[in-house]
């Protein structure tokens, strides 16, 4: 069995804890965290499985590495600190671990990521021999390989599109969702992740992605974004109170042009409540959806819809997203050292997992 380290245990971390445990070919040796609250738990409390794991969660992050681990599930955020997300990995790769992430956006399609990113990671692999896949949290399924199986069954292809829409108000991390997203923040706010040249940033390697996979030139990529206040307060359970006035849903549309026209668009609908902008695509039930529409001939239309921690929409969307990039890790250590993308990494059926549980 792999041994396989988690490093984080938020909303992303607790979904890998559980998939690492539930992997046949997989054995979880160590959780890695920041929280000293969180120092000495085990890992199965931290991740919700009602039941010990028998591996305690520890800050101690160079034995943790020099125990030579086969693989490290990096799930600390990288959206407010991408520098320090970036060295983590690095630091990952040079113990010869492989290391599948969504905290690194610009390695989303790591043939046009930045020299300042892509460098260590090569040389970190070179040096150490492990390797990376990076895929993102939106999930990364929704806005690669999902489109493009799509994409197979149609005759003509005129435009590709993929959303996420999702209602927030039970994600439980107030950082991301009042302050990166801006919901909760007066309508003059500019939040972070929606500032010029942002979302294409961060969506942007997925459109060339597709866009290669498609054989299909870019112009361009552009960014289209709209808000809306909330028209009355609302109060969530994890988050509480948001009050009129204030941004209350976020509409994104990251646009691959090609021929002069959008023809790859990643779409992201985000509320705080369902009351927000009700004229917006909505999920055909509960809080959250993710949607590929291939127009065409034939038009197809895909929704996917997933529950974790107990019916949680934005939890069951970080749970297929780790599904992915730990069903991965396998194949990475086949395929030996190397930087991979959504197009190198096959999505694999879920061997020997039927029937089997976390724990």
């Amino acid at each position: 069995m792999v041994s396989t380290i988690v490093w984080g245990t938020g909303n992303i971390g607790r979904a890998a804890i559980r998939a690492v445990e539930a992997h046949p070919g997989l054995k979880l040796t160590a959780v890695l965290v920041h929280d000293p609250a969180k120092l000495g738990r085990d890992a199965g409390e931290l991740a919700g499985l009602g039941h010990r794991l028998g591996v305690t969660a520890t800050a101690d992050v160079e034995a943790a590495l020099g125990a030579s681990p086969g693989a490290v599930v990096y799930a600390a955020s990288g959206d407010i600190r991408p520098s320090e997300a970036l060295a983590d990995v690095v630091r990952a790769l040079r113990a010869g671990a492989v290391v599948v992430t969504p905290s690194l956006y610009a390695l989303y399609d790591h043939r046009s990521a930045p020299p300042e990113v892509r460098q260590p990671v090569l040389a970190a692999i070179a040096e150490g021999g492990g390797s990376l896949f990076v895929s993102g949290v939106d999930p990364g399924w929704a806005n690669d390989v999902l489109p493009l199986l799509v994409s197979g069954l149609a005759a003509t292809v005129d435009a590709v599109r993929c959303q996420e829409i999702f209602d927030y108000s039970t994600y439980d991390q107030p950082d991301a969702v009042r302050y990166l997203v801006g919901m909760g923040q007066p309508m003059d706010y500019e939040p972070p992740m929606l500032a010029p040249d942002v979302p294409a940033m961060v969506w942007g390697g997925q459109v060339r992605l597709i866009a290669r996979a498609l054989g299909a030139g870019l112009d361009g990529i552009r960014e289209h974004v709209e808000r809306r206040p909330l028209e009355s307060t609302v109060t969530t359970a994890s988050m509480g109170a948001f009050e009129a006035g204030t941004q209350g849903a976020v509409r994104f549309e990251v646009r691959g042009i090609v021929g002069g026209e959008p023809r790859i668009v990643l779409e992201h609908v985000t509320r705080i409540h369902p009351s927000c902008a009700p004229d917006w695509p909505v999920p055909p039930a509960g809080a959250g959806a993710h949607r590929v529409i291939v127009e065409g001939s034939p038009r197809i239309e895909v929704t996917v819809q997933a529950t974790d921690e107990g019916g949680n929409h934005s939890a069951g969307g970080n749970a297929t997203a780790v599904g992915r990039l730990v069903g991965a890790v396998e194949w990475l250590l086949e395929a030996g050292p190397g930087l991979y993308d959504a197009l190198d990494v096959p999505l694999r059926p879920a061997i020997g997992k039927l029937g089997r549980r976390s724990g």
